[in-house]
């Protein structure tokens, strides 16, 4: 095995994060830590240094209502500085115009810049990703997907393209900082990093969001995985169950014994909770009326919509309209 650096062999590297109101302090805060903890491995000087900023260079307030101290506002940052988009809940809001008019003008000087869960958000208001491969928390995706198709969405817990890095938040922002860490100094110092956190098993970036929409260990079943995959991409336009046998390679009779036996219900029970649950985050997190997102979930009226919604969820879809996610800048 590779001997760990005991000194960085260059100058730090030198990261800083730009916290928005409603911010995830966990995603943060696993982010920050990753970084902390490569720098308790060395005996003199630091792999990482980094700061905080905030719009105004106030204390900034996370969602769960802890309040961060920042060391500064908004400013000028150096081409070797990477910066990350630490964000939450309203991002919309939290993305206003001196935020996204900062981001343009300093990432045009080339520096490695992502964003935490919905961080991706404000990085596609400022036109930054667009063409890019990104994931953000799975709560956002279908609305971002919705909103900004030019950005090319993927369900993985981070990505990579190029010097532009995204990750859904929470732990995963662990999982992106170690792959950073390793391509900064090592797969040996990322390891032992994983160990300081007491995280056995670091994922890749390919690994899925939801243990829900997995099917994996017991679960695990070649046909299942491509039914479920069918039902995921054919929402707007539903597919019958004997079409997805066909498809698979099944009869109908053996597609429903499958999701018998491994998901406790039927092919059409699954699709429609699907349809629904996608549905819902459209309604939370978008400003689309309820015909538009009945439209977009394969439903054949809106009154056959929120008729199954009510029946899905116990609530009427316009309960759930709530506005309050994924809204433009500026925007009530």
């Amino acid at each position: 095995m590779t001997d760990i650096q005991t000194q960085p062999a260059q100058a730090p590297k030198r990261y800083v994060f730009l916290l928005l109101p409603g911010f995830s302090q966990l995603g943060f805060t696993c982010a920050l830590e990753t970084l902390s903890l490569a720098n308790r491995h060395l005996d003199h000087g630091t792999y990482y240094t980094w700061r905080l900023l905030g719009e105004t260079g106030q204390p900034v307030r996370a969602w769960n209502g802890v309040t961060v101290e920042v060391d500064d506002a908004l400013g000028p940052l150096d081409r070797s500085e990477t910066l990350i988009v630490c964000a939450g809940e309203h991002v919309g809001r939290a993305s206003t115009k001196p935020i996204l008019n900062w981001l343009r003008r300093e990432t045009r000087k080339g520096m490695d810049f992502g964003a935490l869960s919905s961080g991706t958000y404000t990085l596609a208001l400022a036109g930054l990703i667009n063409g890019k491969r990104v994931t953000t928390h799975w709560e956002y995706k279908t609305a971002l997907s919705e909103l900004l198709p030019d950005v090319i969405m993927e369900d993985s817990i981070y990505s990579v393209d190029g010097k532009v890095f995204t990750t859904a938040g929470g732990a995963a922002s662990m999982d992106l900082m170690l792959h950073r860490v390793s391509e900064d100094y090592g797969v040996d110092l990322a390891r032992w990093v994983a160990d300081q956190m007491i995280y056995t098993a670091p994922r890749g970036h390919s690994h899925a969001q939801r243990m829900s929409l997995r099917v994996g260990g017991e679960y695990r079943h070649s046909k299942l995985s491509l039914a479920l995959q069918i039902m995921q991409n054919n929402v707007e336009d539903p597919l019958s169950s004997d079409d997805i046998a066909v498809v698979t390679g099944l009869s109908s009779r053996q597609l429903e014994r499958l999701f018998a036996k491994h998901l406790g219900q039927s092919p059409k029970r699954y699709y429609l909770r699907l349809r629904l649950e996608r549905a819902r985050e459209l309604l939370r997190q978008t400003q689309m009326s309820i015909t538009e997102i009945s439209v977009a979930c394969g439903f054949r009226s809106p009154s056959h919509f929120s008729k199954s919604y009510r029946r899905e969820f116990g609530t009427n879809p316009s309960h759930d309209a709530v506005g309050t996610g994924l809204l433009w800048p500026g925007s009530d």
